[in-house]
Formats: C-alpha cells, structure tokens, sequence
C-alpha cells in the first residue's frame, strides 16, 4: 500500500510538472547588425582610461559603443573595402552624430579608413559578457 501511494504520489508530480508550463530562461536574442559610419580614436586617448577601466591601447581591438554591453565582441566590417576585423567594446561612444563606433588606430588601419579617418561600416555583435568567447 504504502509503494502504491509513493508511486501515485510521483506520478501526480510528473503529471503536474508535464500539464504546467516550465518557465526556463530564453537564451538572449542575437543583437542585429547595426550599419552607419565609423571613425577611429585620435592620438591624445592613448592611455586613457576606458569605460571599463581598462587603459587604451591604440594598437589594441578596442572599440566604443553607445549602446551594447562592454565586454561585447563583435565584427565590424567596411562597406567600402569589405575588410572585416573583431573588436572587443570596452568604451562608450562615439559621441558625433551620425556615427556608429569608434574603434582603435590599429583596426582602422586594418580596416582601410586610417586614411579618410571614417567608413561606412557594419557592426555585428558576435557573443556577449558572459558567454562563450568569440574573441580570437
């Protein structure tokens, strides 16, 4: 009797778990890929500190967005050249109108816009704080 009501008892439990709807976290939707213009940090940021405390590197993958989380990595691509290079958000900014990311000397010159000083690019956020590494 009393293993029947155990096990009536369990079955109640998974009957109830299988009716109730389960309330997991949802995995963070992608961020989408956000276009506009960039431009790169000028020579008098060099060891600054960074929104994330960190001291700029001109010859690091540093980058400032106004808005994704820092510690983002994303690949920031010029439209113009169709170059591409991946970039860790460490800073806030850029703060001219019109423009989507400043990255570091070191990139723009990757990128083919130390020259013209901003491109047309595209930014896609690649992982986030917190998950995988996507940093390479």
């Amino acid at each position: 009797m009393k293993t029947r009501i155990v096990l009536l008892a369990a079955l109640g439990l998974a009957a109830c778990a299988a009716e109730s709807p389960r309330t997991q976290a949802a995995a963070p939707a992608p961020a989408p890929a956000q276009r506009g213009e960039a431009s790169f940090y000028g020579p008098e940021f060099a060891g600054r500190r960074t929104a994330s405390g960190v001291r700029f590197d001109p010859g690091s993958d540093t980058a400032a967005h106004r808005t994704l989380p820092l510690g983002t990595v994303a690949d920031v691509t010029n439209l113009r050249t169709g170059e591409s290079e991946r970039v860790t958000i460490r800073d806030r900014g850029p703060f001219v109108r019109g423009r989507v990311i400043d990255v570091s000397p070191a990139t723009a010159r990757r990128l083919g816009m130390q020259r013209s000083g901003t491109a047309p690019v595209e930014v896609r956020p690649v992982s986030f704080p917190g998950e995988g590494s996507g940093a390479r």
